[in-house]
């Protein structure tokens, strides 16, 4: 059985594996290591685009599609019928919840502000108005998945009081549906955004949503750019009432003319908080556990089925 996987490093990252699997190294669409009629296992590249690499059409055998993202709005449209979509859910938890946690108490506490005065060579303590912190803050999770969970948890010991949200309520474990967002958000001092893709969640935070936040409200997006409405968070964001720190945007990359690069009160960063020294030892590790189960005809885990 022919597989391919997009880094020469997660061939020693894969464990043992059954005999008669063939491992090959496909980071290039341009230069393919065999016939990709044969493969029936694909690993693409983190960042592939399925649109940009025309190597689907050619896979005629292909039987499984692993993703190494947590997120499969790229895919989810463009994989044949017959053929399973498997995301990398839980591979991202530690490092993106550590962004969240450290672009959180970043934004509130201020160093944005104080990174430019370094800059400058300016000591600018900010007068006598105390900052605001993360500790006891009333924290709004809006996806309450794998990652939504590793967020918690890694707040909890700053005494936040913690709200859940997802598509559809589950009262037995505390979460609310999106549909009481509307009387949820006025009491948010924190909202984490760490939904999926999808044609229910694109434009979820729209104007309304971010005008029913507090004032000093912050707004925290790791899910996807297309999440947020861009043009009512740079009018939200222009008032002043609120701040928002980004993985994610939409366009991205953000232009360089772009409005949201001259908000004071808009923390960016250009989609990195996956992307840590880790990453490709919990993805492969991921990645061989489902060669297993497949050389064993056994149910792989993380399918992305209808309804994403």
């Amino acid at each position: 059985m022919r597989v391919w996987i997009a880094h020469e490093v997660g061939r020693g990252l894969l464990g043992e594996l059954p005999p008669g699997l063939t491992v090959e190294v496909c980071d290039d669409a341009a230069t393919l290591p065999s016939d990709p009629a044969g493969v029936r296992f694909w690993v693409p590249p983190f960042t592939s685009r399925v649109r940009a690499s025309g190597l689907l059409p050619k896979l005629t055998g292909l039987e499984v599609v692993q993703l190494l993202s947590a997120g499969a709005d790229n895919w989810v449209d463009h994989v044949p019928p017959g053929v399973e979509l498997c995301d990398a859910r839980g591979v991202h938890d530690a490092s993106v919840s550590e962004w969240v946690l450290g672009a959180a108490i970043g934004s509130l506490r201020g160093f944005p502000a104080f990174a430019r005065a370094q800059q400058r060579r300016e000591w600018a303590p900010g007068g006598l108005r105390p900052a605001p912190e993360l500790t006891g803050r009333r924290v709004l999770i809006v996806g309450a998945g794998s990652i939504g969970r590793a967020i918690e948890e890694r707040m909890a010991p700053f005494g936040v009081t913690v709200t859940r949200v997802a598509r559809t309520a589950r009262p037995e474990r505390d979460v609310h549906a999106v549909d009481e967002l509307g009387s949820l958000l006025p009491y948010a001092e924190v909202v984490v955004v760490v939904v999926p893709l999808t044609d229910r969640t694109r434009g979820l935070v729209d104007a309304a949503f971010l005008a029913a936040l507090p004032d000093g409200a912050l707004l925290v997006n790791a899910a996807r750019g297309p999440v947020v409405d861009t043009a009512a968070l740079v009018a939200e964001l222009g008032s002043g009432r609120i701040s928002a720190a980004l993985d994610v945007t939409d366009p991205e990359p953000l232009p360089a003319d772009h409005p949201l690069w001259r908000l004071p009160n808009a923390f960016i960063t250009p989609h990195i908080g996956g992307a840590v020294s880790g990453l490709l030892p919990r993805a492969y590790g991921l990645v061989g556990d489902q060669l297993r189960r497949f050389a064993a005809g056994e149910p792989l885990v993380n399918r992305v089925v209808d309804g994403y």
